[in-house]
This record gives C-alpha cells, sequence and structure tokens, in this order.
C-alpha cells in the first residue's frame, strides 16, 4: 500500500526520513544541514514540509514544499524541490503523486501556485507544469528552468 507521510510523522522517525531524503539529494558534508532544515519543518499548513512516499511503510520516494530551492528567484513561493522517487518504482505515475500531494499541501496553505526549478525539459509538462522563465542556480550559477502550476484551476496570480 502507498502513503505519502509528513517526514515529522514517519511512523520509523524522523532520522529515518532524514537518511532517506538525504541519501537522495545528499552528499558527505551536508547531512547537518538535511537534519536540521526537515527538523524544524513544519506538521500542518505552514512551509516548509517534507515528505516521505513509501509502499508498505518502506522508503520508495520523496519531495518537499519550502521556501526556495537554492535559486535566484525568492519573490516567487513556494517551491516543490527534493523530488525523488526510487529507480526501481519509476514508471508508475508515483513522482506525480508527490508533486500534486505537494499542490494539494500548498492550496491547503493559501498558495495559488507551486514552482519549482529544473534541468530537465519534458517531464514536468507532462503534469501540468508550465515553464514561465529562468532563475540563476546557486550552485553553478547558471540559467535553471523554471515552473509553475496553480493550486487552482481558476487562480493567475
Amino acid at each position: 500500500m502507498l502513503k505519502i507521510y509528513n517526514a515529522l510523522q514517519y511512523p520509523a522517525g524522523l532520522d529515518q526520513a532524514v537518511k532517506f531524503i538525504h541519501g537522495a539529494w545528499g552528499n558527505e558534508k551536508n547531512y547537518v544541514f538535511y537534519f536540521d532544515a526537515i527538523k524544524h519543518s513544519f506538521k500542518d499548513e505552514a512551509i516548509p514540509q517534507f515528505y516521505i512516499l513509501t509502499r508498505d511503510e518502506k522508503p520508495i520516494g520523496c519531495a518537499a514544499l519550502i521556501t526556495n530551492d537554492f535559486i535566484s528567484r525568492h519573490d516567487l513561493y513556494p517551491w516543490l524541490a527534493c523530488l525523488y522517487v526510487a529507480p526501481e518504482e519509476r514508471g508508475q505515475s508515483l513522482g506525480n503523486q508527490l508533486m500534486e500531494h505537494a499542490v494539494q499541501q500548498a492550496r491547503r496553505a493559501g498558495f495559488a501556485s507551486v514552482y519549482l526549478t529544473t534541468d530537465h525539459d519534458g517531464y514536468y509538462e507532462k503534469y501540468g507544469w508550465n515553464r514561465i522563465e529562468d532563475g540563476i542556480d546557486l550552485f553553478t550559477a547558471q540559467p535553471s528552468r523554471i515552473y509553475k502550476k496553480q493550486t487552482l484551476e481558476n487562480e493567475n496570480r
């Protein structure tokens, strides 16, 4: 059975949630960063929030809803970030389930839109994300695609 947990409420505990998310996105130097960010996230309608997707309670994916994803456009938020699905679980639209969960959480928090930044081309468009412009990536100082998805069908902001 599939289930999405807020990382703070993951039954195996915070340490295991952080270990999975960091394993997908981190490196040997930034575990403490991930732990601190996730530990100080929120369980309710505020952001940031981090999510763990499980199959039969085993983590198979993750995502986050955060205020900035290391991109120059601080005026845009919230950001979908940390989207990951284990390779053996791909091809089942599980990434979309995580994205839709984050969009629903953003709607509950009162946001009309959600943003993401990526170097992928073609994946997010399949799920209703629209490329709006580029921002500058903190780590590469290069342009990075910015996508937007409205949380409500008739919202324009």
